[in-house]
């Protein structure tokens, strides 16, 4: 046993170098690595959500780490990573953590920086659909008559759209019928339902988590026209409030969609309207700026292309004068 017990210092100086010169070159060829991967990013949302994130990202960086071999063949797909907004209340910049995690554990994978993104509260709102269609030149649309429905019933079809809150302000759904009016009647099926609010059209394809929902597409229209009346274009004009605001406060803007509606009827009777007055409103409890949708009062014998109006008021504090010097 002499031979392991002679120069046992040196023998084991020799197996140490021996090791580690067997790790250096182990490393070289599986040395540690590190990556970044942009994966898509999930959101947790609350049970039943009453919010909606209007623009948060879809993707997210992801740094990962480990030796060369496991980190070489990771791509997106072996990535997972969650934002979560499971206690997220409505507003501006709002803040949610990110994680992230990998299907193998031998990857090690850096916590992802919070994002900030804007909150809005979810709404479901029932909204019936108009019709927008043009009457070729001597026919008149008989607005009374003609109705968008959602076979197999034939009534006026409303349409339950669930979106953020902000975005349901003046809104309206419409089906757009292209073909010039020039018949007494027709059915005509399959047209795509536009929603508008007060901003314009609203994209139904912009992401937003949960996704935007709307439980009717398309729509059957039913036309009746006629040919001989008379059609005109007015606009419509805001009353003055039935009530102001408290003394605090003043209406600084008035706005109405739409602007101007087309009305039919007797000839005769259509020359004398210019304009139509829009109810007034009561504003004695409003501090901030109010939308309000009210029923078109169109003279009698008269009927026009659209039912309902929402007005607008804008409404600021009375700014407090300066004291005297």
């Amino acid at each position: 046993m002499s031979w392991i017990t002679d120069d046992w210092r040196l023998k084991l100086l020799a197996l140490g170098l021996a090791v580690l010169m067997l790790g250096a070159v182990a490393f070289s060829q599986n040395p540690p690595t590190i990556r970044t991967l942009t994966v898509p990013l999930n959101y947790r949302l609350p049970t039943n959500p009453g919010i909606i994130i209007t623009d948060g990202p879809s993707k997210v960086n992801v740094t990962i780490t480990g030796l060369a071999a496991v980190i070489g063949p990771v791509t997106a797909d072996n990535i997972t990573a969650f934002a979560d907004a499971t206690h997220a209340v409505p507003g501006q910049a709002v803040e949610l953590k990110v994680t992230a995690s990998a299907t193998d554990p031998a990857v090690n994978v850096q916590t992802p920086p919070q994002i900030a993104v804007n909150i809005d509260q979810l709404r479901t709102v029932a909204i019936p659909v108009e019709v927008n269609a043009q009457a070729a030149p001597g026919w008149n649309i008989d607005v009374t008559r003609t109705v968008a429905s959602c076979p197999p019933s034939t009534g006026q079809c409303k349409i339950h759209f669930s979106g953020p809150a902000s975005w349901e302000n003046g809104i309206r759904a419409i089906a757009n019928y292209t073909p010039k009016v020039n018949f007494t009647s027709q059915d005509s099926q399959n047209w795509p339902i536009t929603l508008v609010n007060s901003k314009g059209p609203i994209n139904l394809g912009h992401p937003t988590y949960p996704l935007l929902g709307l439980d009717v597409s398309t729509v059957a229209i039913h036309i009746e026209a006629s040919q001989g009346s008379t059609f005109n274009t007015v606009v419509l004009v805001a009353s003055a409030p039935a009530q102001p605001p408290p003394s605090q406060y003043q209406v600084t803007g008035i706005s109405i969609n739409p602007v101007t509606v087309v009305i039919s009827g007797d000839p005769s009777v259509l020359g004398k309207i210019q304009r139509i007055v829009l109810p007034a409103i009561d504003l004695s409890r409003a501090r901030s700026t109010v939308t309000v949708t009210v029923t078109i009062p169109y003279p009698d014998n008269v009927s026009g292309n659209v039912a309902t109006a929402s007005v607008t008021y804008t409404i600021r504090p009375i700014a407090s004068p300066s004291p005297s010097p």
